[in-house]
């Protein structure tokens, strides 16, 4: 099924861009699919092919990301303004029953927000979406360089590419177990003309350190008020996932949680193993 895609102005006055996949009008299980740092809605599309088929899906770019809108001058990107934007994308294209589910970055968006309104999300899946390492909160120190780095963002370009190819390798050299052909097609659709090359599309913003650190406490907070069925999975060749104990007691703050690891899969399994991804995710939706 080829996607369609939505813009929708939302109610924080950014405008959003997303993919749409829809069986028909009896589809009335809605499933959005928030990606990570970085990244953009056609990377989900593989998954969605492969076990999503049934479900009505809809894949934003967030904020900064692909192709919906920035924040421009002025603005800065707080992770509560994604929570902000989920709400009211959810509000707009939500039909009867709306289940999450979040790679990386969108893990920590999708929980968050199903904490915060338990009683909208029916199902929730997270992808190695457990967070970070803990940084700590905002000090004068971290509040310092984040201000000289928004200042240097502000009249940075992002790097250019002579070609797609290009951009491709560059996209393998930080994610090798990511197939040539996923590379470039990831990196025709995620990068723009611009100068003498091509661009990737996010806004080189995101590039600097928030002003606020991952709090492993404000994590939990959410974490333990979520109430609905979660999948927790992680790629066993992942370099970002954290071991032992740490991480068991993150999972353990979730009521009703079911862990998986991935054979074959590092941190980036939507463009690794779409195939058993999207299958796991198909039964545990359905």
């Amino acid at each position: 099924m080829t996607p369609r895609s939505l813009h929708v102005r939302l109610g924080t006055g950014i405008d959003y861009h997303a993919l749409e996949w829809d069986p028909g009008p009896q589809a009335r299980h809605t499933v959005i699919l928030v990606h990570g740092f970085l990244d953009h809605a056609w990377g989900w599309s593989r998954v969605v092919e492969a076990g999503l088929g049934h479900l009505h899906v809809v894949a934003p770019d967030m904020r900064g990301h692909g192709d919906s809108g920035r924040v421009g001058h002025g603005g800065y990107y707080h992770f509560a303004d994604y929570l902000a934007d989920l709400d009211d994308l959810a509000t707009v294209v939500a039909r009867d029953r709306l289940s999450l589910v979040g790679h990386s970055m969108g893990g920590s968006i999708t929980s968050y927000f199903a904490g915060a309104w338990p009683e909208r999300v029916s199902r929730l899946a997270l992808l190695e979406g457990l967070g970070p390492p803990e940084t700590g909160p905002a000090s004068p120190e971290r509040i310092r360089s984040w201000v000289g780095a928004w200042r240097r963002a502000r009249d940075t370009k992002l790097r250019g590419f002579a070609t797609v190819e290009e951009a491709a390798e560059r996209m393998r050299k930080h994610d090798p177990l990511c197939p040539p052909d996923e590379a470039l097609r990831l990196a025709r659709l995620g990068t723009v003309s611009g100068g003498a090359g091509v661009q990737f599309k996010h806004d080189p913003v995101h590039l600097t350190p928030g002003p606020q650190g991952f709090q492993l406490a404000i994590a939990r907070s959410f974490w333990s008020a979520v109430t609905c069925p979660v999948l927790l999975v992680d790629g066993a060749r992942s370099e970002f996932v954290g071991a032992g104990e740490a991480m068991a007691e993150r999972r353990a703050a979730f009521r009703d949680a079911r862990h998986v690891v991935l054979p074959d899969a590092g941190h980036m399994m939507m463009r690794h193993v779409p195939g058993p991804l999207g299958a796991l995710l198909g039964d545990f939706l359905r």
